[in-house]
């Protein structure tokens, strides 16, 4: 591969594909070679000539004025009127309808008019009129091909600016409903969750038992931070994405961590549910995204196993193995017919899945041989 960029390197006057060196070469020869007279070419000036011609032309995409001077050098012993056809196109493609064109033209013109009348004056209207129009056709086929180049390029960044345009279009749409959803989640999940926190501390403070009121100090703090993670989403909707040094990937850097988990499993111990929880000492270091989506795989497996196995022994283990952190939730078949199962929305697997691709890992969910559920997680740990 370096080779071929090497090489297009040293093709840019080429357009960096060798066909075009090849067929340079090729027409440089077959146009030099046109018209020449071998018998009074063979000389030492003519022949140098001939070879300067020839690299000329082989150049000419690079420099469209070469041709131009060989071709007045080869009018000197030979019939110019090849070489000026393709001196004027590769004029007119490469400097499209502007004044060296104009120079260029009259001075092909010229040297065609002096080298008829030295060979044929006697119909030098004739040939001249001849040579002017097969130069003339090459002029104006340069001039359509550069002309239908300059459009293609013209309709190329028009498509782009469309296409910018309509990125544009749509990073609004989504500013604007990811405001429309701040506001709703504020004007309705906020409200809501501030009423469970303000009637389960009333509860803690009147409550006729010591259990009730745990109880009830349970719900208050996790209503307490159920707020605080809704106002950091809140923040994360109304402000656009990585516009601080505390955010990654539209997160915010009080979210949580591998670390939070210990404090999660004790807060749902406090509860009343059945969990066992094992850590490794210390813990290993991740990354935010990491250690965030660990803590989200947790949450959302206690959750289910709570709606959907109700006061069944829960474990949690997080372990670091060969290079990987291995996230593991399993729970035991709930006892009961399991009729109070609280429903579920069907999406918090999906979320779950989506937050450990994104996080580098793989996810892997099913029923276990006791009848029971495990979820399994393995991130990269570098």
């Amino acid at each position: 591969m370096r080779f071929f960029d090497h090489l297009r390197a040293r093709l840019s006057w080429w357009d960096g594909r060798i066909r075009s060196l090849l067929f340079d070469l090729v027409a440089a020869l077959i146009t030099i070679r046109f018209g020449v007279n071998l018998e009074t070419a063979l000389t030492v000036p003519n022949v140098g000539l001939l070879i300067a011609a020839v690299l000329a032309f082989v150049v000419r995409r690079r420099f469209p004025w070469l041709p131009v001077v060989a071709t007045a050098g080869l009018a000197t012993f030979t019939g110019p009127a090849a070489a000026a056809s393709v001196a004027a196109y590769t004029m007119a493609r490469r400097r499209g309808p502007s004044t060296q064109l104009w120079v260029a033209g009259g001075l092909l013109a010229a040297v065609m008019t002096a080298h008829t009348y030295q060979q044929f004056p006697q119909d030098l209207h004739i040939y001249a009129i001849a040579s002017a129009a097969t130069a003339g056709v090459a002029m104006l086929l340069g001039l359509w091909v550069f002309q239908r180049k300059m459009l293609l390029v013209t309709f190329r960044e028009r498509a782009e600016q469309a296409e910018r345009e309509r990125d544009l279009l749509a990073e609004r749409a989504v500013a604007a409903e990811r405001r429309r959803i701040a506001r709703e989640m504020h004007d309705v999940v906020a409200h809501r969750c501030s009423v469970i926190s303000l009637q389960a501390g009333a509860l803690t403070l009147t409550a006729p038992d010591e259990r009730t009121g745990e109880v009830a100090e349970v719900i208050r703090k996790t209503s307490a931070t159920a707020l605080t993670e809704l106002r950091s989403m809140l923040r994360v909707l109304r402000e656009d994405e990585n516009d601080g040094p505390g955010e990654m990937s539209g997160e915010l850097a009080s979210d949580p961590t591998l670390s939070s988990i210990r404090r999660l499993v004790a807060d749902s111990v406090e509860s009343g549910e059945n969990i066992r929880l094992d850590l490794p000492d210390p813990l290993p270091e991740t990354s935010s995204e990491v250690g965030r989506a660990a803590y989200r795989v947790v949450q959302e497996s206690l959750t289910n196993a709570a709606k959907h196995a109700p006061h069944a022994a829960v474990h949690v283990e997080v372990t670091a193995e060969d290079g990987d952190l291995v996230v593991t939730v399993s729970n035991r078949r709930a006892p009961g017919t399991g009729s109070d199962a609280v429903p579920g929305s069907g999406y918090g697997l999906i979320g779950m899945r989506e937050r450990v691709t994104l996080a580098g890992g793989a996810l892997r969910n099913g029923w276990a041989e006791d009848g029971g559920y495990r979820v399994r997680a393995v991130f990269p740990l570098q």
